[in-house]
């Protein structure tokens, strides 16, 4: 099969150190490679892969972003994507929205996987516009908010199951990784750490938009004697990092779509602490990989509780359920399913008689 999957552009494919959806990317890419498949990779020109990279900007985005308009690229990109639709089965893009027009016009059969969140007012008026736009949720929870949308199933995100470092013997201290952001609440993980007597080491990127937050509500806190800030890591210390702590504290106020820092974690064998918030309640199973809770109080009690979890029952629920391979079959699955669809068909004939025209 003629693959083509086409990345944000914001983060190399894979990141250097913090970024989900390229990294997602880099993981199914690789996967698909695996299996035989011929794949193309629309992505930043410093990416890495053993598919074909066909260069959409010189660099990840988030480097040259003060003085680069990102959409630019994105465009210019998602054109070019139309433009080389008939070397292709399929179009898989991770772009939102923002490539429905440009899947329209594909001389081929497309798929789009959404990664944010899809609760905010007035998308449900353009997903209506577009409800002929073939979909993938990444968890159920994701998907609420959009039940009309036409979904092609949900696929939940998986990694290599060689990366991370299995530790069954862990340190003496929680961890917190991500973005120093609101919805992340950082300030609970440490107030959570605290009041538990324990130290806290924290990974995490602090964006431009979001450096008003850490100024104003978490700085001040970083200096705490229990709290060990450690900026943000790349992958092998931050595998090193979950794989030492005792439980990865995840104290979220938002409805997460995902979560990718949870697998990470259940692969190093780490149990985890969970507001049950989004798709918290299909990734982490309450007593077994870990703990949901509804407050910090509730978390608190959780940390006492960690003796209970089997760190090699953490391992093993990540081996079943999320690996890059199981994610590649399943995304493969739909791909054939998509081109078997006379649906399918003809939106390709109807976008290669366009593009003739």
């Amino acid at each position: 099969m003629r693959i083509a999957q086409v990345s944000t552009l914001y983060e190399s494919v894979p990141p250097k150190a913090y970024g989900g959806i390229e990294r997602v990317v880099s993981w199914l890419t690789e996967a698909l490679v695996d299996t035989g498949h011929d794949v193309t990779l629309f992505a930043s020109a410093d990416s890495v892969t053993r598919a074909r990279l066909v260069p959409a900007c010189p660099c990840a985005l988030r480097l040259i972003e003060e003085t680069a308009d990102p959409q630019a690229f994105h465009f210019a990109m998602l054109e070019e994507v139309v433009r080389r639709s008939r070397e292709f089965d399929i179009v898989h893009f991770h772009t939102d929205y923002q490539g429905f027009p440009f899947a329209r016009r594909l001389a081929c059969a497309h798929l789009t996987t959404l990664h944010w969140r899809l609760d905010i007012p007035g998308l449900d008026r353009l997903y209506r516009a577009f409800d002929d736009i073939p979909l993938v949720s990444i968890s159920n929870a994701q998907r609420k908010p959009l039940p009309g949308a036409r979904w092609q199933g949900t696929v939940y995100h998986g990694m290599p199951a060689d990366t991370p470092a299995f530790d069954a013997r862990p340190g003496d201290y929680l961890a917190f990784l991500g973005r120093i952001a609101p919805p992340k609440r950082p300030d609970l993980a440490i107030q959570i750490a605290e009041r538990a007597g324990m130290p806290l080491k924290i990974a995490a990127k602090i964006d431009n938009g979001d450096r008003w937050y850490y100024e104003e509500n978490i700085e001040a806190l970083m200096r705490h004697p229990r709290v060990d800030y450690l900026g943000e890591l790349g992958d092998r210390d931050k595998h090193a990092l979950l794989a030492g702590a005792r439980a990865l504290l995840f104290p979220i106020d938002w409805p997460e779509p995902f979560g990718l820092v949870l697998i990470e974690a259940l692969a190093c064998g780490t149990p985890v602490i969970a507001f049950g918030r989004g798709s918290v309640p299909e990734i982490i199973d309450d007593g077994h990989t870990g703990f949901i809770v509804d407050n910090v109080e509730e978390a608190i009690r959780a940390v006492g509780r960690l003796h209970e979890i089997d760190r090699g029952q953490c391992r093993a629920a990540f081996e079943q359920r999320f690996s890059a391979a199981r994610m590649a079959a399943d995304y493969l699955n739909i791909y054939e399913t998509l081109l078997g669809s006379p649906h399918s068909r003809e939106d390709a004939c109807t976008a290669a008689s366009l593009q003739g025209a």
